[in-house]
């Protein structure tokens, strides 16, 4: 993606965070005709010993797994807190609107997983992420429910090789930082979240 450099995130730790807290991503790859397959989903992420891995799966109807079985490189994105930015929180009226943003983009190598036992691992990961309370009553399921609900599905790990994290909060704008903190702290979810983000990456804001 279009990344200049002051809103290249400066620690990969905001990367993992976004990916924790918004982890219904979009799974891009190439279909047989060369063009862009989109598949959205949730991810759970996974570090160990400096590596990441995402895991997650789609329909057996979805054609996406034989695109990655076929092509095993894809590209995931998560989108984090976004809104809009009005040019009236500058001190000068010679402005213009933006929209701001956090998001990641990686570049991963996809592994189908096919037993039972480690889509069974995978699916509790999600659970627990999602529904913890849920946990129970999965475990509590029939034997040949669970294997005739694990045949629905096809399991992937997509093993991170690359990581693009984008925080664009207006970091180059100084003279807007207070006026523009204040405006989304009064606003929706999302804009909320971008002030508290501003927070930690905006000392100006604060």
């Amino acid at each position: 993606m279009y990344l200049p450099p002051q809103f290249k995130a400066k620690d990969e730790a905001h990367a993992w965070e976004l990916i924790r807290a918004y982890p219904f991503a979009s799974l891009i790859s190439n279909d047989d005709a060369g063009l862009p397959f989109v598949t959205p989903l949730p991810l759970h992420l996974e570090r160990s010993d400096g590596q990441a891995v995402l895991l997650g799966h789609c329909a057996r109807p979805n054609p996406h797994w034989r695109y990655l079985q076929a092509r095993p490189q894809a590209v995931v994105t998560f989108m984090g807190p976004h809104a809009y930015m009005t040019p009236r929180v500058y001190p000068d009226l010679a402005r213009v609107p933006t929209w701001n943003y956090l998001t990641v983009h990686c570049t991963v190598e996809a592994r189908l997983i096919e037993s039972f036992d480690d889509k069974d691992r995978l699916l509790k990961h999600l659970i627990h992420d999602n529904d913890p309370a849920y946990a129970e009553q999965w475990r509590a399921l029939p034997e040949d429910y669970q294997h005739k609900m694990m045949g629905g599905i096809v399991a992937f790990e997509l093993k991170v090789v690359d990581l693009q994290c984008k925080l664009k909060l207006n970091q180059h704008r100084p003279e807007a930082h207070a006026a523009m903190k204040a405006a989304y702290a009064a606003g929706s979810e999302d804009e909320q979240a971008l002030a508290r983000w501003m927070d930690k990456l905006v000392p100006g804001a604060l």
